[in-house]
């Protein structure tokens, strides 16, 4: 069985090419910038594959020819031009004070000093980078090249800090607009980050700064396209078939459900998460990676903060401008989530200019319904436990025992929900059965009315209605009486309609009652 070499956690272009790593290559897309422009921004989630991107761009503009051998940039460029290059890494910090960024750009200027010979006699980080580029370029006879990564990671460490977030906002403006002062000694400038803020914006001095982040010609510049996939790591696939006992078709098609379906354009092709994918094919398991990895700060904060429903994620739609610059985030994360990654693109209406947006995939919908439902709930129980105990119970056609699941975790004493209107106990338990992959709704529309919860199998309907403060028994009356069963008679499965009630004193499920008559 052919074993390769996946580069999981290696950055560095050259060490994948010297390595021995598989690498899909990306080296079209970056003579495609080079030669056709000279400011770039691109956004994409964390793990996508920014730094390596940035990393390959470093040894183009160096003129390393030999790490570029049999890739598809080696029968474009002709001419392989060496320039200095200035790469700049905001991430691997955390940015909780005013120092913690100026020490950082006082970092990363003083190594280019050095490295250069600057003297600079300069205080401020902008007056440092301008003297840094103008030494530079004249040391070395040549433009200069400026590849910055994580530019945003100061930000969104500050979301809910004002005063915090208005001074990394200042700083990092000043220290970016230089490049446009600078631009005579400018060869190519590209930056990459999270998220792009809109009032907040670093760049509003970089009026030439081209955003690529949702141009179908960029979608796949990082990730791993379908066609990459089957093309480049077929050697995966079969290996990571035989081990689990399906065959290769099989296993894509649960690669796919798990780790693709990300669009970053009305009309682009859809991708892969690199990191999950290769993760997934080096281990030989369908497992949960990217959240793994750690909840990003502005997330907790974001869930913390926010007022807006997040139980309407799924299927919003809303138009371009919310998704390129995120403004405020706690009003709306609507941005914040898709340029994370926790949404994408499902589909866009021309007429009236509206994207339509949902989890990309079911590593994504899994991984952010578990920490909405931890974080809200302050529970200790194991999330993939209940979870597992839930799926058997449903799978089996068990209601009873699926409620007692129910019940005793809603018992438990570190569970609260957070508020007390009836759709955030509906919620609470629509989120958790969301996570049994199973097909669920909520607020199903009716000829008479809408179903609070709806969970279909190939066996089995589960119709839940949900009350606060009433009783069990008025729950079934109104499924009853609204028909909400009626849809579903003749279709062959069992039907269970179930009726539930909380109460607002306890926050606990205080009863409940399963009609197991309907067939």
């Amino acid at each position: 069985m052919l074993m390769l070499k996946y580069p999981i956690g290696v950055q560095t272009f050259e060490e994948i090419r010297t390595g021995g790593f598989v690498y899909v290559d990306k080296t079209e897309h970056v003579y495609r910038l080079a030669d056709g422009g000279k400011y770039y921004f691109l956004s994409r989630p964390r793990r996508f594959g920014k730094s390596l991107l940035l990393s390959t761009m470093e040894a183009y503009f160096k003129g390393r020819k030999e790490l570029f051998e049999g890739l598809e940039i080696e029968g474009l460029e002709k001419e392989w031009a060496e320039y200095p290059v200035l790469r700049l890494d905001l991430g691997g910090a955390s940015y909780h004070t005013r120092e913690d960024l100026d020490n950082k750009l006082s970092q990363i200027l003083a190594e280019w000093e050095a490295q250069y010979g600057v003297t600079s006699v300069y205080q401020t980080s902008a007056t440092r980078f301008n003297e840094v580029i103008s030494c530079v370029a004249r040391h070395e006879g040549r433009k200069v090249v400026v590849l910055v990564d994580e530019y945003d990671k100061p930000i969104t460490d500050s979301l809910g800090d004002e005063e915090l977030l208005e001074y990394y906002r200042a700083t990092l403006q000043g220290f970016f607009s230089v490049l446009k002062s600078q631009d005579d000694k400018i060869r190519f400038a590209f930056l990459t980050g999270v998220t792009k803020i809109g009032k907040l914006s670093v760049f509003s001095g970089l009026n030439n700064l081209k955003d690529i982040s949702m141009l179908p010609a960029y979608s796949g510049i990082c990730g791993i396209t379908e066609r990459e996939l089957t093309e480049r790591l077929a050697e995966g696939i079969s290996n990571m078939a035989a081990s689990n006992g399906i065959t290769p078709e099989e296993c894509l098609g649960r690669l796919r459900e798990m780790y693709d379906g990300y669009h970053f354009s009305a009309s682009s092709e859809s991708v892969y998460n690199p990191f999950s994918l290769l993760n997934a094919l080096q281990d030989k398991e369908f497992n949960d990676y990217w959240f793994e990895t750690g909840t990003p700060s502005f997330l907790v904060s974001l869930i913390k903060n926010t007022s807006y429903d997040i139980s309407a994620l799924q299927g919003e739609e809303v138009d371009s401008s919310l998704l390129v610059s995120v403004n405020s985030a706690f009003a709306n994360p609507i941005p914040l989530l898709y340029q994370s990654g926790y949404l994408t693109i499902t589909g866009y209406d021309r007429e009236v200019g509206l994207y339509r947006l949902d989890f990309p995939n079911r590593e994504v919908k899994n991984g952010f319904l578990s920490f909405v439902l931890q974080y809200s709930t302050s529970s200790t129980v194991s999330g993939k436990t209940l979870i597992a105990r839930l799926h058997r119970a449903v799978r089996d056609g068990r209601p009873e025992d699926m409620m007692k699941e129910l019940e005793a975790f809603f018992a438990r004493k570190n569970y609260q929900i957070q508020a007390d209107e009836e759709k955030d106990f509906q919620y609470a338990v629509s989120t958790i059965f969301e996570l049994l992959s199973e097909d669920v709704q909520t607020e199903r529309q009716t000829s008479n009315g809408r179903i609070d919860v709806l969970m279909q199998t190939d066996r089995f309907v589960y119709i839940l209605e949900i009350k606060v403060n009433e009783s069990a028994d008025a729950a079934l009356r109104q499924i009853e009486e609204k028909g909400y069963a009626r849809p579903f008679v003749n279709d062959g499965r069992r039907i269970f309609c179930i009726g539930v009630c909380f109460s607002t004193l306890t926050r606990r499920i205080e009863e409940w009652k399963v009609d197991k008559e309907l067939k």
